[in-house]
């Protein structure tokens, strides 16, 4: 019998200091100023496909300010305010984030939005559409392959687990491509090495994955 391990490692939360990222250096930067309140525009708008780490930076634009996140949506005036996946608003947290930026707009507050596609193609109310796009927009651009591996090398450094490269490189060519989910593998895989008594590799991360199908 397979010895069972409690893993009680805390999971990092996430900020600015452990993002990847990856072609995004830009938004980075412009999110940590933002949150200091040094750049002029009060509202910024990210757009990118699932997993490109939207959510991590809106938690870690959060955690900097202290920003209300979650519905329902505050009435203006706020200071800050996070709202992730603006497209699964209802009706009535749509006008109120039509005036939360109205309010941004006279100075009342800042705001860091997110949501799947540019404000223009996401089914809005228009009038709310139309003020998204008047903030700052930037597209989250997906990580390179050369830049995953080195996520999942340092989240297996991280958790002390060495790691052949065949083991990133088969993560890559059979599993799901986004990174949580390949950062979720990672940790599966130091789960099971320590319960297996045995290093990581590519045979043990097979006999993982068969594991999961079975």
């Amino acid at each position: 019998m397979r010895q069972l391990i409690l893993d009680i490692r805390p999971e990092a939360p996430p900020g600015f200091d452990n993002f990847l990222p990856g072609p995004n250096h830009e938004v980075l930067s412009l999110l940590r100023e933002h949150g200091k309140g040094l750049v002029g525009e009060p509202v910024v708008y990210l757009w990118g496909e699932t997993g490109t780490g939207k959510t991590h930076l809106l938690t870690a634009w959060a955690v900097a300010t202290g920003a209300w996140r979650g519905s329902p949506l505050p009435e203006p005036p706020a200071a800050w305010v996070g709202v992730d996946d603006v497209d699964h608003l209802n009706a009535d947290d749509q006008i109120r984030l039509f005036n939360l930026i109205n309010g941004a707009r006279d100075g009342q507050g800042r705001l860091l939005v997110t949501g799947p596609l540019p404000p223009g193609q996401l089914g809005l109310r228009q009038d709310l559409a139309t003020r998204l796009a008047q903030g700052l927009v930037y597209r989250l651009t997906p990580l390179s392959d050369a830049d995953k591996m080195a996520a999942i090398h340092t989240r297996a450094a991280g958790r002390g687990m060495p790691l052949p490269d065949e083991v990133p490189r088969h993560l890559l060519t059979h599993c799901r491509r986004d990174l949580p989910s390949l950062l979720a593998l990672v940790d599966a895989l130091d789960v099971h090495s320590l319960s297996r008594k045995r290093p990581a590799s590519l045979p043990l991360l097979k006999e993982l994955l068969l594991s999961t199908r079975a």
